[in-house]
């Protein structure tokens, strides 16, 4: 089969397929009714470079030692076979358009960014309209000056065509065209929703202002999490809710402008004759908070930061259209594509394959999900997320502990670790944490 791998950068699953009432993604909601959509997915890492550098390498943070923005897999690890490297070998093509390691976003747009060379037959670093006109960025928290880490915002000029990730979209198109004769391996990258949220007057106009809300939430619960479990502090910086909300409405502007983008490569697949013997995979590397808990964008361990969009279509499987409810994560997608393509890494990669659950998304399942964020001064906080419940040790439950019962407390309002009658539920998640991903059940039941 061939392989298309398409990431969509900063994406939380504020999206029609997975529930959200207010964002419009057309295309993307098309996509989940013909795959199967992972209702539990969850990545590693919570932040771009430490979970695509294990996403693809096939190892875990803990063992790649990457925590940051600069560190490059390879440098580390000279003589790994990442995930598109796997199927080079194997006399697949594979091309890279876009950011799929990592890039520093909006800085590194138009360059390699941190890209993985031996990866790669075939790169193309598109770069817009969006980064020459990004002056007229709007940066609603001006304090910081990284536009890649502050709340900002711009209605694109021109044409969606002549946008970064409309390029993307034209690029990946002409690379399917060139390989649709296959076998190959091509990676489509796009950089939205990554701030600056940046997309055209049309998507701007879905989302009229007087209709964005931000969370409403119990009073006192920010009482009952541990502060450091927080980033933003004090909670949504401090800003009028008003700027808030244009905010918020540029965020959803942006994911729609990304599913057009995204939709325009689906159409080119079916144009093209290619579903019947390609593999699809949609995936985000990491949620972003948007005014839950107060709290905006990533490097947070609770659900919408941790959560993740993740779907997989392959040809001729029965199941189109349905979603699984087990827990799995995106260190799984290497030893699934390497199975179903029956391709074997050299070494053994992190992660269970999804086969079963792509062959009967009920298959009983009994793997949780592990997160991880460092803190300044290395201190870690470590997550597991099971079908019912999340539980997080900060420090090793020296600097605060989290329970949530996901079932009864989809928005984490209420942290059960203190309470008595929870004691038996987190000496048992405390157990399977501390024994770490490998000593899991790695297989169906």
């Amino acid at each position: 089969m061939n392989v298309l791998f398409i990431a969509i950068d900063d994406l939380t699953c504020a999206l029609g397929c997975y529930g959200h009432p207010e964002v419009s993604s057309p295309n993307l909601d098309k996509f989940a009714r013909d795959s199967v959509r992972f209702e539990r997915a969850y990545c590693q890492y919570p932040l771009c470079n430490p979970s695509r550098s294990s996403l693809l390498s096939g190892m875990r943070p803990d063992t790649t030692k990457i925590h940051g923005f600069s560190e490059q897999v390879r440098d580390l690890f000279p003589n790994v076979v990442t995930l598109p490297q796997l199927f080079k070998n194997n006399g697949y093509f594979s091309g890279r358009v876009g950011k799929m390691f990592h890039y520093n976003v909006p800085e590194m747009i138009g360059t390699d960014g941190l890209d993985d060379a031996p990866s790669w037959n075939q790169v193309v670093n598109p770069k817009g309209r969006d980064k020459d006109d990004e002056k007229d960025v709007i940066n609603v928290t001006e304090w910081i000056k990284t536009l890649g880490a502050a709340l900002c915002w711009m209605e694109a000029k021109g044409t969606d065509a002549e946008q970064t990730d409309g390029k993307v979209a034209n690029e990946t198109i002409k690379m399917l065209e060139a390989h649709k004769d296959g076998p190959f391996f091509i990676g489509c990258g796009f950089y939205r929703p990554h701030v600056p949220e940046i997309a055209t007057k049309p998507y701007f106009d879905l989302y009229p202002l007087k209709d964005i809300t931000l969370p409403v939430e119990p009073s006192n619960h920010m009482d009952q999490i541990p502060e450091i479990a927080l980033t933003v502090n004090p909670p949504n910086y401090g800003l009028d809710p008003e700027k808030l909300r244009v905010f918020k409405r540029a965020y959803y502007a942006a994911t729609s402008f990304v599913d057009a983008q995204f939709g325009r490569v689906m159409d080119a697949v079916k144009r093209l004759g290619l579903e019947d013997n390609t593999l699809i995979v949609v995936w985000s590397d990491h949620g972003w908070c948007l005014g839950e808990h107060g709290q905006w964008q990533k490097k947070l361990l609770f659900e919408e930061s941790a959560h993740v969009v993740l779907m997989i279509r392959e040809p001729h499987a029965k199941n189109y259209g349905t979603t699984c409810l087990r827990t799995v994560e995106l260190s799984d997608l290497y030893p699934t594509l390497a199975d179903l393509c029956g391709l074997t890494p050299p070494v053994p990669v992190a992660g269970t394959s999804l086969r079963p659950l792509l062959d009967n998304p009920s298959t009983p399942w009994d793997r949780p999900a592990f997160t991880q964020v460092e803190r300044p001064a290395h201190k870690m906080g470590r997550s597991i997320r099971t079908e019912q419940w999340r539980y997080t040790e900060w420090v090793n439950g020296d600097e605060g502990t989290e329970l949530y019962d996901q079932i009864a407390d989809p928005h984490e309002y209420k942290n059960l670790a203190n309470d008595p009658k929870y004691a038996g539920t987190v000496a048992e998640l405390s157990a399977r944490l501390h024994k770490g991903p490998a000593d899991q059940k790695s297989s169906p039941q």
